[in-house]
């Protein structure tokens, strides 16, 4: 499952490639399927386009492509979608290339908001359970207060 980040960073690739792939009014084929099968191990990012005679919306061609395929839908404009599906073969080149992807820096630094976002949110969550042991506190002793009265009213 791809991050939002994940997925718009792979739609900006995807501007400035062609389309490659070709849908008719068959829909979804053998043939469409192995050619998408092939062009995601070849490149891992597919523009695809579904023609005006097809009888499918491009939604439904880029569902059953990625269910087909193990693929993930990137998006869905128009006639037009892209799909993506991670390939051994391009990430070997970019190994060999020195275009590897770098690591991910950690949360704690690469998200200054949602650390202090954590931060206002362990705030309240203290704050919440000293409340809540202070009623506590309150309703053990109100109780034994009562049980006290009823003692006393019943010795009288």
């Amino acid at each position: 499952m791809l991050t939002s980040k994940q997925r718009a960073e792979f739609r900006a690739q995807a501007n400035s490639i062609d389309t490659t792939l070709m849908v008719g009014k068959d829909g979804v084929t053998e043939a469409v399927i192995a050619e998408a099968d092939r062009l995601l191990t070849a490149r891992e990012l597919v523009k695809g386009k579904v023609l005006e005679t097809a009888l499918m919306s491009a939604r439904e061609v880029s569902d059953d492509l990625c269910e087909a395929t193990g693929a993930e839908g990137i998006s869905c404009v128009g006639s037009k979608f892209v799909i993506w599906r991670f390939s051994e073969k391009c990430q070997e080149e970019r190994n060999q290339t020195g275009r590897a992807k770098r690591k991910e820096t950690p949360k704690s630094k690469s998200d200054p908001v949602g650390k202090g976002a954590r931060a206002r949110r362990a705030a309240a969550k203290k704050i919440r359970e000293q409340r809540n042991a202070y009623f506590k506190e309150k309703a053990v002793e109100r109780a034994i207060e009562r049980s006290r009265e009823k003692q006393l009213r019943g010795e009288d």
